[in-house]
């Protein structure tokens, strides 16, 4: 027999912020992936998923970066309460601070469908770097593994168009836990 899942948001919402965790998959089923995130104060690359996103901001505000078809970043500022559509292929950013939670609804991958995750240089706006993901299970946080890859490479962060070198944001971000 199947049990219908019922999840206190609040309580994934604590338990992230105890256990320093950003990503609680509430579950992932064919048609749908359900997980509650604590922002990630280092957060800059864009996200191009595959499925459309429906994020409802549980605590705190959002601001989603994202970029137009014409290349512009442009920014939707999701205050606590508020939910969002992001249609498949949309370049996107959620930034928020570490102290609040946003729930996400998608469609789990399908075989062959891959997740990109692009930088731009935030001096000039060039495109530093992609990284792609077949994301079989969120769990396993393709987005963590999409920074690590970008920011342990200084090649990555470096802008062929201006010369500028992007700060190794992740580990200032593990150095500030480490000092708290």
């Amino acid at each position: 027999m199947y049990k219908m899942p019922i999840v206190s948001l609040p309580g994934e919402g604590k338990m992230l912020d105890e256990t320093g965790r950003y990503v609680s998959v509430l579950w992932q089923q064919p048609e749908s992936l359900v997980f509650v995130a604590r922002g990630r104060s280092y957060r800059s690359e864009f996200h191009i998923n595959p499925t459309d996103e429906v994020m409802y901001m549980l605590k705190g505000q959002m601001n989603l970066h994202y970029r137009t078809p014409e290349g512009k970043e442009e920014i939707a500022v999701l205050p606590e309460g508020a939910i969002i559509h992001t249609p498949a292929g949309i370049p996107h950013s959620p930034r928020f601070p570490p102290d609040a939670h946003l729930l996400v609804l998608e469609r789990k991958r399908r075989e062959g469908e891959v997740d990109r995750f692009q930088w731009y240089c935030p001096e000039c706006d060039a495109f530093l770097h992609e990284e792609e993901f077949t994301v079989s299970d969120y769990a396993v946080d393709p987005v963590g593994k999409a920074y690590r890859r970008f920011f342990d490479s200084e090649e990555h962060r470096t802008c062929k168009e201006c010369g500028h070198i992007m700060p190794n944001a992740l580990a200032e971000s593990e150095a500030e836990k480490k000092s708290d």
